[in-house]
């Protein structure tokens, strides 16, 4: 699209380059940018003087529009502010009048190489995000709200982003949509669990340590796993579990990029971005003396707050049905669907474990069930509410025993599971009112919550 209020210099840029390209022309910017909003152009030739409103203007609308399209700016004389305007506002480059076409040409060339290599990679990005990430299927309007903010998002390349949402949520398969949706994409992801190491670990995890730092260390030394992140993406899962040491070393690093490692005196420095992800309540955790606030603020520059299945009930489903194909496939079951009496159940269910909660059943169920369809029996759960099907013996309840029998182990584990999961829920994260309303110490809580996110 050229965009010039000189009619010859239209006539003859048109001419030029119809031969290779589709070329429509505007003598004013208003006209040329309500056509953008119809049918969307790869390139914009703008003349920086125009009539109706400056270039600098039109570049800022055409941007609003579509920030992808790529501008170059025409100038007739090289005006150097409002070239510097120009290409902080997003010009790609700029020419000078009288225009020397075989320059222009390399500049159009140059463009939409790079145009070209961005469509690629948005591809490539997309097909990730469809093969990886099955928590985004859905059509309820929470999801899609929040796909739609991730993706804005996610264009900056070092912003810090905090992901919020209760257990099972998807919150690490988010922090890794953000990374291949970001510039950062060609980078490492690097995850790191924060509730699975050790207090007096996390730190030489997390930035590494110099040989001789303390007893046991590697001989060597070792590098810290932020390194491994660098010009990447660096995800802190579980931050509200880091410790104070940690803390501090992590704030210096935001506020610079710089960092040293356990017991060295060289200043390390490199570039990535950190997303980071809690179910807990930071604020109640700052208020508490447990995390600091002005931390808080610093991962916290873009805050996602992720949905709970039971705000996404037009998903579960489509969810349901994902993982039912996913898991047939898997295991070379022969399941066709789901039944209406096991898709009452599903809708019923108290999700206490989100989407990861789900996605076990349904693994549960294809190994258990015979097909073709998924019954209430495979699931586990036979109440129309959603609940399991009690039997009384005693004074206590349990769920029967099934003709194929049961894995005693993985019964005990899940009923574990359920009610560390359900007294974390309750005492919205706080550790120790959680170990209260299980009768056990704090201790031995944090303990198998930290095993049980491990298996």
């Amino acid at each position: 699209m050229i965009i010039d209020d000189e009619e010859v210099i239209r006539q003859g840029l048109t001419m030029a380059l119809e031969t290779d390209y589709l070329v429509t022309s505007f003598a004013n910017a208003q006209s040329a940018i309500d056509a953008i909003q119809i049918k969307t152009p790869d390139l914009v030739l703008l003349d920086i003087g125009l009539p109706d409103m400056s270039g600098i203007s039109a570049l800022e609308k055409i941007k609003q529009v579509n920030p992808d399209i790529l501008v170059i700016m025409i100038t007739a004389y090289e005006d150097v502010k409002t070239v510097i305007s120009a290409m902080k506002l997003g010009a790609y480059d700029y020419i000078v009048k009288p225009i020397q076409m075989d320059s222009l040409e390399i500049t159009i060339k140059n463009a939409l190489e790079t145009i070209r290599l961005r469509k690629e990679v948005r591809i490539l990005q997309d097909k990730y995000i469809a093969e990886n990430l099955p928590c985004f299927i859905g059509e309820s309007d929470t999801i899609q709200d929040m796909m739609d903010f991730l993706k804005k998002v996610a264009k900056s390349p070092d912003t810090p982003i905090l992901i919020l949402g209760e257990t099972g949520t998807g919150k690490e398969l988010i922090a890794s949509a953000i990374h291949y949706r970001s510039p950062n994409f060609k980078g490492n992801f690097v995850a790191v669990n924060c509730a699975a190491i050790p207090d007096d670990l996390i730190e030489s995890e997390i930035f590494g340590y110099e040989r001789g730092a303390f007893s046991g260390a590697n001989p060597s030394g070792k590098k810290g796993l932020i390194e491994d992140a660098a010009n990447g993406t660096f995800f802190l899962d579980e931050i509200g579990d880091l410790s104070p040491a940690a803390q501090a070393k992590l704030l210096r690093f935001l506020e610079n990029g710089e960092f040293y490692r356990v017991g060295g005196n060289r200043k390390l420095q490199i570039k990535t971005r950190i997303v980071s992800a809690t179910n807990k309540d930071l604020k109640k955790m700052i208020e508490d003396g447990d995390f600091r606030n002005d931390l808080y603020f610093r991962i916290g520059v873009i805050k996602i707050e992720v949905p709970s299945l039971s705000e996404r009930q037009n998903d579960i489903m489509l969810l349901a049905h994902h993982y039912l194909d996913g898991f047939s496939r898997k295991f070379g079951a022969d399941f066709s669907g789901i039944s209406e009496q096991a898709e009452t159940i599903l809708m019923n269910h108290h999700w206490t474990g989100n989407i990861r909660e789900l996605k076990n059943l349904i693994e549960r169920g294809v190994l258990i069930g015979k097909g073709p369809e998924l019954l209430p029996g495979d699931l586990g759960m036979q109440d129309p509410r959603g609940s399991e099907c009690l039997s009384k013996t005693g004074n206590e309840s349990f769920a029967p025993i099934p003709p194929e029998g049961i894995d005693l182990q993985q019964a005990q584990r899940a009923f574990e599971k359920f009610y560390i999961d359900e007294a974390y829920r309750i005492a919205k994260g706080n550790e120790s009112k959680a170990a209260k309303l299980l009768n056990i110490n704090h201790h031995t809580f944090r303990y198998r919550r930290k095993k049980l996110l491990n298996e």
